[in-house]
């Protein structure tokens, strides 16, 4: 079974690497955009993936996942940050939560952990967590790529070049 827990290590790790890719090509000032009305920041979305999995992860199978010390609603304060602030509150996540799967054993795979009450068994906790953070990341890349419009480079495999269509496609507005 640890094969289990290193392809699910793996997974993290890959998002992990978009969205630090996405960082590494995003101004200090373009961290704290916020993209519409109660809509998140790269900096922010970064506040809350980092209290998600120092939460999820402290003590994972011996106490609640959501932890009484962790202020959920302050992840998603507005905040200006710079590149180095962002990469420490990152990793401060990220370092509990691979921590935490390099000790996991076989043994570990019959466990049942709490989330704010709810029983789950351990791979149940670990594909919702990993779930939820791919989520977000696809937000972090998705608000790259338009703040960084044209001058984006592609993460993953890139597209062939198309020609843009003359018009916008009925009830879609150009955003490039």
């Amino acid at each position: 079974m640890r094969d289990l827990f290193g392809s699910i290590e793996r997974e993290y790790l890959r998002y992990k690497g978009y969205a630090e890719a996405t960082f590494a090509q995003l101004a200090d000032d373009q961290l704290a955009l916020v993209p519409a009305a109660e809509g998140n920041s790269v900096a922010i979305l970064v506040w809350h993936v980092s209290g998600n999995l120092k939460s999820r992860f402290t003590d994972f199978l011996t106490t609640d996942g959501e932890k009484p010390w962790r202020a959920r609603d302050s992840e998603f304060e507005e905040r200006q940050v710079s590149q180095e602030e962002l990469r420490q509150k990152w990793d401060e996540g990220w370092t509990v939560l691979l921590e935490t799967l390099a000790r996991l054993s076989d043994a570990d795979l019959g466990k049942r952990i709490a989330i704010r009450g709810e029983s789950l068994a351990v791979h149940e906790a670990l594909h919702r967590s990993l779930a939820h953070t791919a989520s977000h990341v696809g937000q972090i890349v998705l608000l790259g790529k338009n703040l960084r419009g044209t001058e984006w480079r592609t993460l993953t495999i890139p597209r062939a070049p198309r020609a843009a269509p003359s018009r916008p496609e009925k009830g879609f507005p150009r955003l490039g």
